[in-house]
């Protein structure tokens, strides 16, 4: 029989394919590694046999007395990005080394578990100086008990959080540093329907060891609906340290979602929208209502030969008109850490952005994939964004909606079924509203990655 495929391809090769390309999975195989780990169902392998088809087999299904096991793993993945017209100019140019551990253990006893994930992320060459996103030291990443109750099941404590595509929650898992929640997530199941109760605060990463806390500021609750082919969603999310139009006051802002996902033949899509409400209370400013909206599409087609030719259109609303009571400027939340690719310098605010992409399946441990990128402002009014929706441009004497464009070229090599390696080429030249409110140096970046996981 052949060897046990415990780790199915990650990152860059899994966006190679396509899920009605990919092969039928076997009884005996064990599940595909997720990004947040407690997701892993590895109770298959209490057949001893089974576990002995690879080398890993035992530290995923470690027997401790009866209905009681251990399940085991890490994660060890080091990163290097070299940066030339860094942020169109504006930062320095530099190398960077990203390194980080992330073990964990999952104990099962019954209908009950306890799930442990340290992490270890450090950075070198980051200037002017790492921030915690690039390096949190030791830390605890995840640490919570659960209770499978049948039909529902509780968790409370530090987790990881990944809803959907991750446009407004995710767990910023290209970043050295993820992200985690403290709080509690309720999973309620009726027949092929799910539904996630959420009530959650995020964690804020330090410098130093053992530092990360929950924060005060910011809390994210609502529900998630997972149906055959939608997803239907409420949530809440409030900050009292928001920052709009150089002021700082409180956001209390609500998101109505829906999505639709799916394929039919060789065709595939994945179509979102969500609109914002709510209200922000600028100090000494008075109160602005929130009406903002985004919708993002994607629709692609398997082609022969495992290779696949995709369009992202997105649509994201920015405000209008400072100072009219009213703010239009879409907030993420929480948003997937690498948005648009591996270079990212605009994130999901304000913008009109095209991106094709085109991937193949070269050789059968090799994938690639070539992107072109272009973004215009929504609103002339408003300015530009980074992913964690810092205003990073402003509109200023901009009048253009041009923002620029440029490409990115990927390969991934999983030389085994554990070690992935893999580079990436981008690039982005500036456009017309950058070169009219300030640096334009065109930005271009190379990285190379190596990630073991088992």
């Amino acid at each position: 029989m052949r060897k046990l495929a415990l780790l199915a391809l990650p990152g860059a090769l899994l966006a190679a394919g396509h899920a009605s390309a990919q092969p039928a999975r076997e009884a005996w195989q064990a599940p595909t590694l997720s990004i947040t780990r407690y997701d892993e169902d590895w109770s298959d392998l209490a057949d001893a046999e089974k576990r002995a088809h690879h080398w890993t087999g035992p530290f995923k299904y470690i027997p401790i007395a009866d209905d009681v096991w251990l399940s085991t793993g890490t994660e060890l993945r080091l990163r290097s990005e070299s940066l030339s017209g860094n942020q169109w100019g504006t930062a320095p140019d530099q190398t960077y080394l990203w390194a980080r551990a992330l073990p964990y253990a999952d104990l099962h006893a019954g209908r009950f578990r306890a799930f442990v994930q340290p992490m270890a992320t450090f950075a070198t060459g980051v200037e002017p100086a790492a921030s915690p996103t690039d390096q949190s030291r030791l830390d605890l990443l995840q640490g919570f008990a659960e209770a499978d109750l049948g039909p529902v099941t509780l968790r409370g404590g530090r987790q990881m959080i990944s809803l959907g595509t991750e446009r407004l929650v995710g767990t910023r898992y290209g970043p050295n540093t993820p992200l985690a929640f403290d709080g509690a997530r309720a999973v309620v199941r009726i027949g092929a329907a799910s539904v996630s109760l959420l009530a959650l605060h995020p964690v804020q990463a330090g410098l130093r060891d053992f530092d990360d806390h929950t924060s005060a500021a910011k809390g994210l609750w609502g529900a998630y609906a997972v149906l055959p082919g939608w997803d239907v969603y409420y949530l809440a999310y409030r900050n009292r340290n928001a920052r709009f139009g150089g002021i700082t006051g409180r956001e209390m802002r609500h998101s109505i979602g829906l999505r639709s996902h799916g394929t039919r033949g060789q065709l595939h899509w994945n179509v979102e929208g969500v609109a914002q409400f709510g209200h922000f209370e600028g100090q000494n400013s008075g109160v602005q209502t929130i009406g903002a909206w985004t919708l993002g599409t994607e629709v692609g087609l398997a082609l022969p030969h495992a290779m696949d030719a995709t369009m992202r259109v997105n649509i994201i609303s920015g405000d209008g008109k400072a100072g009219d009571g009213h703010l239009g400027t879409f907030n993420a939340l929480f948003p997937k850490g690498k948005y648009f690719g591996e270079l990212s310098p605009v994130g999901p605010a304000n913008i009109v952005n095209l991106n094709p992409r085109f991937s193949a399946q070269v050789a059968p441990k090799v994938s690639a994939s070539l992107a072109a990128m272009v973004f215009w402002r929504y609103s002339r009014g408003d300015g530009v964004y980074d992913i964690p929706g810092n205003l990073i441009r402003a509109a200023g004497a901009g009048h253009s909606r041009f923002i620029g464009g440029g490409g990115e070229a990927t390969v991934a090599w999983q030389a085994t079924p554990e070690l992935e390696l893999s580079s990436s080429f981008s690039v982005f030249a500036p456009g017309a509203f950058l070169r009219e409110t300030g640096s334009t140096r065109t930005t271009t970046m190379l990285g190379l990655q190596a990630n073991f996981r088992f």
